[in-house]
């Protein structure tokens, strides 16, 4: 597989994973959105990877009325790709994940490629004084519940977007997920260039080091090496920097943001998104690799344009 020439950064906003009582500087309305969102493209991140929170408790939500709020703004005040989770939160349905991407139609949407556990209790010893009841329910849920992501929920997911224009990241938190991936290729049922996204040290998922992305990057290569796929890390929580230096060493692409780790170095809250675009940018131009422009990510990914889509 020819190795990209420049290297994607996305930035992953404000996720459903992190609550607002684990840090003040997580950006919960519509205007932090937006302001985080526009400052880390400034930064060097070609993709916005986005979610939406309730502007009064900060909880997660679909609701396209939420995400109405910031798109048609960030959309019109620069050129990143606009990336909307079609994965919402673990726990929530697969009919309402869809929704905003359904609505939008944007140029690339979050796609997880299979069921697993998505333990987030293990937080609630680290953060123990929560402002919100939801904070600590859905944390404790997430010791008897399960992220569902079913071949059905996949394909009806895959089938509306493609239906609509709109590619994929292909979220692969496990070595099994690329052969979940496989069987929809085998059936010829995906659209290249494809865009395959290692997530790493979810508990539940595969654990974030060199051995296990090593074997995720031999097996994608195995199962899509002739497709010309195009890859990426997500490194969660401390371990977002180093896997994504070690990737990128390999020839992946990166993504950060405050979706995925908090933090901006050890013990340091990120202030904003734009700190840690900063810091991998740092990391990449220390490899001596170029940053890819929107435009240049565009055309790496096969998308269809930002007039192309239902954001204005």
């Amino acid at each position: 597989m020819a190795k990209s020439k420049k290297v994607i950064i996305s930035c992953a906003v404000t996720g459903a994973i992190h609550t607002p009582s684990m840090s003040e500087y997580l950006p919960v309305t519509a205007e932090e959105v937006i302001e985080h969102s526009l400052a880390a493209h400034e930064a060097g991140a070609a993709v916005l990877h986005l979610h939406a929170r309730d502007e009064i408790d900060g909880h997660p939500t679909q609701d396209p009325e939420e995400f109405e709020k910031f798109l048609p703004t960030i959309q019109k005040s620069c050129d990143a790709v606009i990336n909307i989770t079609t994965g919402g939160g673990p726990q929530m349905t697969v009919e309402d994940r869809m929704r905003p991407a359904m609505h939008f139609q944007p140029e690339l949407a979050s796609l997880n490629m299979g069921s697993m556990n998505f333990g987030l209790f293990p937080m609630l010893k680290k953060h123990n004084q929560l402002k919100f009841p939801w904070e600590k329910e859905m944390l404790e849920r997430s010791k008897h519940s399960l992220f569902k992501n079913t071949f059905e929920d996949i394909e009806n997911i895959m089938t509306l977007g493609y239906a609509n224009g709109t590619r994929f990241e292909f979220e692969c938190y496990d070595v099994g997920h690329l052969y979940n991936l496989h069987y929809f290729h085998r059936e010829g049922m995906l659209k290249g260039p494809y865009f395959i996204q290692f997530v790493m040290g979810i508990m539940g998922g595969i654990g974030a080091d060199a051995d296990n992305l090593l074997h995720l990057k031999k097996t994608a290569d195995k199962l899509f090496g002739d497709t010309g796929y195009e890859w990426s890390v997500v490194g969660a929580g401390a371990s977002q920097m180093k896997m994504n230096a070690t990737g990128a060493a390999l020839g992946s692409h990166v993504r950060v943001g405050l979706e995925d780790s908090l933090w901006d170095g050890p013990g340091n809250l990120a202030k904003t998104n734009a700190d840690q675009v900063k810091r991998v940018r740092e990391i990449l131009e220390g490899l001596s690799l170029e940053i890819a422009t929107p435009d240049e990510a565009r055309q790496m990914l096969g998308l269809k344009g930002k007039d192309k889509t239902n954001i204005n």
